[in-house]
């Protein structure tokens, strides 16, 4: 049998082309009882995927993009405000022009957005409160951009309490943008977004640290929202995640991504939560690829078992920078794009490949520009070092 395989990234197409976030910390997870509700969401690139159809027999391969935080600071959103020249009105696309080619390169990209989303663009962020709530016009962007799905498990995932996750699920459906992350009821604790992309089937799984944007890995929930301890890893631990990747396998997925919101915030090294997860995820058959978020750096990448995880694929787009606040490191400046080549053998073994894009925010605009050795070698050389800083992952340049 031949192996179903999307065409991957041209390198052709690279030619065209103020507050921080709380939380993080240190710490030790545990563990809680099985799921009891799944659900699934999003459209694929090839169309909605709702119905679960079984795995094929045959190998399959299919590259995946991922990028770090989309974090929509006050500043960021004026500058949408601007591009739309209109009070009220918001465009983000042209943050994305510059990368929009490393995006729509891949199969299939995945983003993390961080605040929440509001369909009445109402009780929006206000400056110096980190408590968020972003215009909806943030998922037009990331639709045009190329994203097919996002991750929303996020310390920020309460800001606007139960009627704000509503509402942000709600904007990613209206704009047919793939959701994973906590659910809004009982009866679907979590979402998990499935996508058929030219025959490989790929469901993506959100799980954070906190839902009340506490210090530190813990299990608080809202008494309100109980079942939202289903997508806090501290509390369902490597058992409950291996457990709903088990699922969406049984559900017809050939590949399995997770999302992490972990680490600790502004710090490169992976915490101990991080590396122990890690490994107990990955030396599964369950879990094929791990992209994290939530430290606003670039942190390392590792091979587990054939499989790749990012510890913190960074800012993507922020307002973070020490030209806005001194005590910032330049690396909340800096984010990536990663692209992962995930084959999957008729007898279930998986072999990877990878490939990078640092990139920096252009704070004049917001614009999100990749980073080269020639054009910003300083940001390109940063976050090669980091990324490579455990010795054991290979990665490939997506520019020189």
């Amino acid at each position: 049998m031949g192996v179903i395989h999307r065409s991957a990234l041209a390198a052709a197409a690279l030619a065209v082309g103020l507050a921080a976030c709380t939380g993080g910390g240190s710490g030790s997870g545990g563990t809680a009882g099985a799921r009891t509700r799944h659900t699934s969401s999003g459209m694929g690139s090839d169309g909605p995927s709702d119905t679960p159809t079984p795995s094929t027999p045959e190998p399959v391969s299919i590259t995946i993009g991922a990028s770090g935080d989309l974090l929509t600071h006050v500043a960021v959103r004026r500058s949408a405000e601007a591009y739309a020249g209109r009070p009220g009105h918001y465009d983000f696309s042209p943050m994305f022009a510059k990368v929009a080619p490393l995006i729509k390169g891949a199969d299939l990209s995945l983003c993390h957005l961080e605040t929440p989303l509001t369909s009445t663009d109402t009780n929006l962020s206000r400056p110096g409160i980190l408590v968020f709530n972003t215009p909806h016009e943030l998922a037009d962007g990331a639709v045009a951009a190329g994203y097919k799905g996002c991750d929303f498990a996020s310390n920020h995932t309460w800001d606007q309490g139960l009627a704000g996750l509503k509402d942000t699920i709600g904007v990613f459906t209206s704009v047919g943008l793939g959701y994973a992350g906590p659910g809004a009821s009982a009866k679907d604790p979590i979402e998990v977004a499935r996508y058929d992309v030219g025959g490989v089937k790929v469901a993506h799984l959100g799980f954070t640290y906190t839902i009340y944007n506490n210090w530190g890995p813990n299990t608080d929930v809202p008494p309100e929202a109980p079942w939202l301890a289903d997508a806090l890893w501290p509390a369902t631990g490597a058992e409950g995640i291996i457990r709903d990747a088990k699922q969406a396998r049984a559900d017809g997925a050939d590949i399995v991504v997770v999302s992490l919101h972990w680490g600790q915030e502004y710090v490169a090294e992976p915490t101990p939560d991080q590396s122990e997860l890690a490994k107990a995820l990955l030396d599964s058959p369950e879990v094929d690829l791990i992209l994290g978020t939530h430290v606003h750096r670039v942190q390392p990448c590792q091979v587990i078992n054939g499989k790749y995880v990012f510890y913190g694929l960074g800012n993507f787009l922020s307002n973070q920078s020490p030209q806005v606040d001194a005590s910032l490191l330049p690396q909340t400046q800096e984010g990536m794009f990663a692209q992962v080549t995930i084959t999957r053998d008729a007898d279930g073994t998986v072999t990877s490949s990878a490939a990078y894009q640092p990139t920096q925010v252009n704070l004049a605009g917001h614009v999100i520009e990749p980073a080269t050795k020639a054009g910003n070698p300083t940001t390109f050389d940063r976050v090669t070092k980091v990324l490579t800083s455990l010795g054991d992952c290979p990665l490939t340049p997506l520019t020189p």
